[in-house]
Protein backbone atom coordinates (compact mmCIF):
# COMPACT_ATOMS: atom_id res chain seq x y z
CA UNK A 1 0.00 0.00 0.00
CA UNK A 2 1.20 3.56 -0.64
CA UNK A 3 2.79 5.11 2.42
CA UNK A 4 2.61 8.91 2.73
CA UNK A 5 5.20 8.90 5.53
CA UNK A 6 7.84 7.87 2.98
CA UNK A 7 7.54 11.21 1.20
CA UNK A 8 8.19 14.89 1.80
CA UNK A 9 4.79 16.41 1.06
CA UNK A 10 6.30 19.89 0.59
CA UNK A 11 7.49 18.94 -2.88
CA UNK A 12 3.99 18.14 -4.15
CA UNK A 13 1.79 20.42 -2.06
CA UNK A 14 -0.49 22.35 -4.41
CA UNK A 15 0.68 20.57 -7.55
CA UNK A 16 -1.89 19.41 -10.12
CA UNK A 17 -0.96 15.97 -11.43
CA UNK A 18 -2.64 14.34 -14.42
CA UNK A 19 -2.76 10.53 -14.34
CA UNK A 20 -3.32 8.87 -17.71
CA UNK A 21 -5.15 5.81 -16.42
CA UNK A 22 -8.71 4.66 -15.98
CA UNK A 23 -10.36 5.77 -12.73
CA UNK A 24 -10.10 2.36 -11.07
CA UNK A 25 -6.41 1.92 -11.88
CA UNK A 26 -5.62 5.54 -10.92
CA UNK A 27 -7.12 5.40 -7.41
CA UNK A 28 -4.07 4.20 -5.42
CA UNK A 29 -1.82 6.89 -6.92
CA UNK A 30 -4.55 9.54 -6.67
CA UNK A 31 -5.07 8.67 -3.00
CA UNK A 32 -1.37 9.02 -2.22
CA UNK A 33 -1.06 12.29 -4.14
CA UNK A 34 -4.06 13.71 -2.32
CA UNK A 35 -2.58 12.78 1.06
CA UNK A 36 0.54 14.75 0.13
CA UNK A 37 -1.36 17.93 -0.74
CA UNK A 38 -1.38 17.50 -4.51
CA UNK A 39 -4.50 17.63 -6.69
CA UNK A 40 -4.79 14.46 -8.78
CA UNK A 41 -6.65 14.54 -12.09
CA UNK A 42 -7.55 11.47 -14.14
CA UNK A 43 -7.39 11.28 -17.93
CA UNK A 44 -8.22 7.83 -19.35
CA UNK A 45 -6.47 7.55 -22.73
CA UNK A 46 -6.47 3.81 -23.37
CA UNK A 47 -8.88 1.02 -22.61
CA UNK A 48 -9.04 -2.74 -23.08
CA UNK A 49 -11.39 -5.08 -24.93
CA UNK A 50 -11.80 -8.82 -25.08
CA UNK A 51 -9.62 -10.60 -27.62
CA UNK A 52 -11.23 -11.16 -31.00
CA UNK A 53 -10.09 -14.80 -31.09
CA UNK A 54 -11.73 -16.26 -28.01
CA UNK A 55 -11.33 -19.83 -29.32
CA UNK A 56 -7.52 -19.66 -29.19
CA UNK A 57 -7.65 -18.01 -25.77
CA UNK A 58 -10.00 -20.66 -24.37
CA UNK A 59 -7.82 -23.41 -25.84
CA UNK A 60 -4.72 -21.94 -24.18
CA UNK A 61 -6.44 -21.76 -20.80
CA UNK A 62 -7.79 -25.30 -21.19
CA UNK A 63 -4.23 -26.49 -21.82
CA UNK A 64 -3.12 -24.54 -18.75
CA UNK A 65 -5.77 -26.23 -16.59
CA UNK A 66 -4.65 -29.72 -17.70
CA UNK A 67 -1.06 -29.07 -16.61
CA UNK A 68 0.54 -28.68 -20.02
CA UNK A 69 2.67 -25.71 -18.96
CA UNK A 70 5.48 -25.48 -16.41
CA UNK A 71 5.12 -21.70 -16.10
CA UNK A 72 2.40 -19.09 -16.48
CA UNK A 73 3.92 -15.65 -17.07
CA UNK A 74 1.69 -12.66 -16.28
CA UNK A 75 2.97 -9.38 -17.69
CA UNK A 76 0.14 -7.03 -16.63
CA UNK A 77 -2.76 -6.57 -14.25
CA UNK A 78 -5.06 -6.51 -17.28
CA UNK A 79 -4.06 -10.10 -18.06
CA UNK A 80 -5.14 -10.99 -14.52
CA UNK A 81 -8.59 -9.57 -15.29
CA UNK A 82 -8.82 -11.85 -18.34
CA UNK A 83 -7.85 -14.86 -16.23
CA UNK A 84 -10.41 -13.93 -13.57
CA UNK A 85 -13.14 -13.68 -16.21
CA UNK A 86 -12.19 -17.05 -17.67
CA UNK A 87 -12.29 -18.69 -14.23
CA UNK A 88 -15.65 -17.06 -13.43
CA UNK A 89 -17.20 -18.40 -16.64
CA UNK A 90 -16.13 -21.88 -15.59
CA UNK A 91 -17.50 -21.39 -12.10
CA UNK A 92 -14.00 -21.67 -10.61
CA UNK A 93 -11.53 -19.52 -8.78
CA UNK A 94 -8.32 -18.40 -10.45
CA UNK A 95 -6.39 -20.67 -8.10
CA UNK A 96 -8.41 -23.60 -9.48
CA UNK A 97 -7.54 -22.66 -13.06
CA UNK A 98 -3.77 -22.88 -12.47
CA UNK A 99 -2.58 -26.40 -11.51
CA UNK A 100 -0.39 -26.83 -8.44
CA UNK A 101 2.51 -27.95 -10.62
CA UNK A 102 2.48 -24.78 -12.74
CA UNK A 103 4.64 -21.94 -11.43
CA UNK A 104 3.59 -18.32 -11.83
CA UNK A 105 5.91 -15.45 -12.75
CA UNK A 106 5.09 -11.77 -13.09
CA UNK A 107 6.92 -8.50 -13.67
CA UNK A 108 5.34 -5.95 -11.34
CA UNK A 109 4.14 -5.52 -7.76
CA UNK A 110 0.53 -4.77 -8.71
CA UNK A 111 0.21 -8.04 -10.61
CA UNK A 112 1.88 -9.89 -7.78
CA UNK A 113 -0.44 -8.35 -5.18
CA UNK A 114 -3.60 -9.21 -7.04
CA UNK A 115 -2.46 -12.74 -7.93
CA UNK A 116 -1.60 -13.48 -4.32
CA UNK A 117 -4.87 -11.95 -3.14
CA UNK A 118 -6.80 -14.59 -5.13
CA UNK A 119 -4.76 -17.50 -3.80
CA UNK A 120 -1.93 -17.91 -6.29
CA UNK A 121 1.71 -18.11 -5.21
CA UNK A 122 4.09 -16.05 -7.33
CA UNK A 123 7.26 -18.08 -7.71
CA UNK A 124 9.31 -15.48 -9.59
CA UNK A 125 9.25 -11.69 -9.90
CA UNK A 126 12.10 -9.22 -10.37
CA UNK A 127 13.06 -7.20 -7.31
CA UNK A 128 15.11 -4.53 -9.07
CA UNK A 129 13.96 -3.74 -12.62
CA UNK A 130 10.23 -4.42 -12.57
CA UNK A 131 9.68 -5.02 -16.26
CA UNK A 132 10.04 -7.72 -18.90
CA UNK A 133 13.77 -6.95 -18.92
CA UNK A 134 13.92 -7.46 -15.17
CA UNK A 135 12.11 -10.79 -15.32
CA UNK A 136 14.45 -12.07 -18.02
CA UNK A 137 17.42 -11.09 -15.86
CA UNK A 138 16.29 -13.45 -13.07
CA UNK A 139 14.90 -16.22 -15.29
CA UNK A 140 16.99 -19.40 -15.21
CA UNK A 141 17.87 -20.96 -18.55
CA UNK A 142 16.42 -24.36 -19.29
CA UNK A 143 13.82 -26.26 -21.28
CA UNK A 144 10.42 -25.40 -19.79
CA UNK A 145 6.97 -24.91 -21.26
CA UNK A 146 5.62 -21.39 -20.80
CA UNK A 147 2.18 -19.88 -21.41
CA UNK A 148 2.42 -16.16 -22.07
CA UNK A 149 -0.95 -14.39 -22.50
CA UNK A 150 -0.43 -10.79 -23.64
CA UNK A 151 -1.98 -7.73 -25.24
CA UNK A 152 -2.38 -7.63 -28.99
CA UNK A 153 0.27 -4.90 -29.18
CA UNK A 154 2.76 -6.53 -26.79
CA UNK A 155 6.39 -6.08 -27.78
CA UNK A 156 8.16 -9.35 -28.70
CA UNK A 157 11.01 -8.84 -26.23
CA UNK A 158 9.65 -11.01 -23.40
CA UNK A 159 8.70 -13.90 -25.67
CA UNK A 160 11.99 -13.78 -27.54
CA UNK A 161 13.98 -13.46 -24.32
CA UNK A 162 12.32 -16.50 -22.76
CA UNK A 163 12.87 -18.50 -25.95
CA UNK A 164 16.53 -17.46 -25.99
CA UNK A 165 16.86 -19.03 -22.53
CA UNK A 166 15.52 -22.34 -23.78
CA UNK A 167 11.81 -22.02 -23.01
CA UNK A 168 9.09 -23.30 -25.30
CA UNK A 169 6.78 -20.29 -25.29
CA UNK A 170 3.12 -20.43 -26.27
CA UNK A 171 1.78 -16.91 -26.72
CA UNK A 172 -1.87 -15.98 -27.01
CA UNK A 173 -3.65 -12.63 -27.35
CA UNK A 174 -5.52 -12.15 -24.08
CA UNK A 175 -6.95 -8.69 -24.77
CA UNK A 176 -6.88 -5.74 -27.18
CA UNK A 177 -5.58 -2.28 -26.33
CA UNK A 178 -7.83 0.44 -27.75
CA UNK A 179 -8.38 4.16 -27.45
CA UNK A 180 -10.61 5.05 -24.51
CA UNK A 181 -13.44 4.18 -24.18
CA UNK A 182 -13.80 0.53 -25.17
CA UNK A 183 -16.80 -0.45 -27.26
CA UNK A 184 -19.99 -1.36 -25.44
CA UNK A 185 -20.18 -5.09 -25.00
CA UNK A 186 -16.43 -5.59 -25.56
CA UNK A 187 -15.08 -4.34 -22.24
CA UNK A 188 -13.32 -6.61 -19.77
CA UNK A 189 -15.93 -7.52 -17.19
CA UNK A 190 -13.92 -8.93 -14.29
CA UNK A 191 -13.38 -6.55 -11.39
CA UNK A 192 -9.96 -6.26 -9.80
CA UNK A 193 -9.66 -7.31 -6.14
CA UNK A 194 -9.12 -4.79 -3.37
CA UNK A 195 -5.35 -5.37 -3.55
CA UNK A 196 -5.32 -3.10 -6.60
CA UNK A 197 -8.57 -1.13 -6.40
CA UNK A 198 -9.73 0.53 -3.22
CA UNK A 199 -13.38 0.61 -2.21
CA UNK A 200 -13.36 4.37 -1.84
CA UNK A 201 -15.44 6.67 -4.01
CA UNK A 202 -13.79 8.57 -6.85
CA UNK A 203 -10.74 10.41 -5.56
CA UNK A 204 -10.05 12.64 -8.55
CA UNK A 205 -11.88 14.53 -11.29
CA UNK A 206 -12.03 12.65 -14.59
CA UNK A 207 -11.08 14.79 -17.58
CA UNK A 208 -11.72 14.43 -21.29
CA UNK A 209 -8.88 15.06 -23.77
CA UNK A 210 -10.52 18.42 -24.54
CA UNK A 211 -10.50 19.31 -20.83
CA UNK A 212 -6.83 18.35 -20.60
CA UNK A 213 -5.94 20.39 -23.70
CA UNK A 214 -7.56 23.45 -22.14
CA UNK A 215 -5.75 22.92 -18.84
CA UNK A 216 -2.40 22.43 -20.56
CA UNK A 217 -2.94 25.56 -22.61
CA UNK A 218 -3.71 27.50 -19.45
CA UNK A 219 -0.59 26.11 -17.73
CA UNK A 220 -2.60 24.66 -14.84
CA UNK A 221 -1.20 21.12 -15.01
CA UNK A 222 2.19 20.67 -13.35
CA UNK A 223 2.90 17.09 -14.38
CA UNK A 224 1.44 14.26 -16.43
CA UNK A 225 2.06 10.59 -15.60
CA UNK A 226 2.45 8.33 -18.63
CA UNK A 227 1.26 4.99 -17.29
CA UNK A 228 2.35 2.75 -20.18
CA UNK A 229 4.05 2.85 -23.60
CA UNK A 230 0.61 2.85 -25.23
CA UNK A 231 -0.39 5.83 -23.08
CA UNK A 232 2.78 7.62 -24.24
CA UNK A 233 1.71 7.04 -27.83
CA UNK A 234 -1.73 8.49 -27.13
CA UNK A 235 -0.19 11.50 -25.36
CA UNK A 236 1.96 12.22 -28.40
CA UNK A 237 -1.07 11.90 -30.67
CA UNK A 238 -3.58 13.91 -28.62
CA UNK A 239 -1.40 16.74 -27.29
CA UNK A 240 0.65 18.80 -29.78
CA UNK A 241 2.56 20.32 -26.88
CA UNK A 242 2.77 19.75 -23.15
CA UNK A 243 3.98 23.28 -22.54
CA UNK A 244 5.46 23.62 -19.04
CA UNK A 245 3.86 20.36 -17.90
CA UNK A 246 6.47 17.74 -16.93
CA UNK A 247 6.07 14.21 -18.24
CA UNK A 248 6.73 11.42 -15.72
CA UNK A 249 7.18 7.89 -17.06
CA UNK A 250 5.99 4.94 -14.98
CA UNK A 251 9.04 2.89 -15.97
CA UNK A 252 11.89 2.48 -18.43
CA UNK A 253 9.84 0.97 -21.31
CA UNK A 254 7.41 3.89 -21.11
CA UNK A 255 10.27 6.40 -20.94
CA UNK A 256 11.93 4.82 -23.98
CA UNK A 257 8.71 4.96 -25.99
CA UNK A 258 8.10 8.56 -24.98
CA UNK A 259 11.63 9.53 -26.03
CA UNK A 260 11.18 7.73 -29.36
CA UNK A 261 8.10 9.87 -29.96
CA UNK A 262 10.00 13.07 -29.21
CA UNK A 263 8.48 13.66 -25.79
CA UNK A 264 10.72 15.04 -23.06
CA UNK A 265 10.66 12.87 -19.95
CA UNK A 266 11.33 14.85 -16.78
CA UNK A 267 11.72 11.77 -14.56
CA UNK A 268 11.23 8.01 -14.63
CA UNK A 269 9.86 6.02 -11.70
CA UNK A 270 12.35 3.45 -10.45
CA UNK A 271 9.39 1.24 -9.45
CA UNK A 272 6.00 1.15 -11.23
CA UNK A 273 4.14 1.76 -7.97
CA UNK A 274 2.42 4.80 -6.42
CA UNK A 275 5.43 5.29 -4.12
CA UNK A 276 7.81 5.02 -7.06
CA UNK A 277 5.85 7.51 -9.16
CA UNK A 278 5.57 9.97 -6.27
CA UNK A 279 9.33 9.70 -5.68
CA UNK A 280 9.89 10.58 -9.35
CA UNK A 281 7.55 13.56 -9.06
CA UNK A 282 9.33 14.73 -5.91
CA UNK A 283 12.67 14.53 -7.68
CA UNK A 284 11.31 17.08 -10.17
CA UNK A 285 9.57 19.45 -7.75
CA UNK A 286 11.60 19.16 -4.54
CA UNK A 287 13.85 22.11 -5.28
CA UNK A 288 11.20 24.40 -6.74
CA UNK A 289 9.04 26.87 -4.93
CA UNK A 290 5.37 26.35 -4.25
CA UNK A 291 3.09 26.74 -7.28
CA UNK A 292 1.24 30.00 -7.62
Amino acid sequence: MPRPELHDSLGLNGRRILITRSADRARPLASLLGSLGATPLVLPLIDFERAEDQTSLDDAFDRLATGEFDWLVISSVTTVRVLLAKAARLGKSLADLVPAGTKVATIGPSSRDVLESVGLTVALAPAEIQSAEGLLAVWEAGLVRVLLPQADIAAPGLREGLAAKGAEVATVVAYRTVDYPARTGRTLEAELPAAVVTSETELAPILTPADALTALGAGTVDAMVAASPSAARRIAKVFPSLGACRLIAIGRPTAAEAARLGLTVAATAKEPTPDGIVAALESVFANEGKPQ
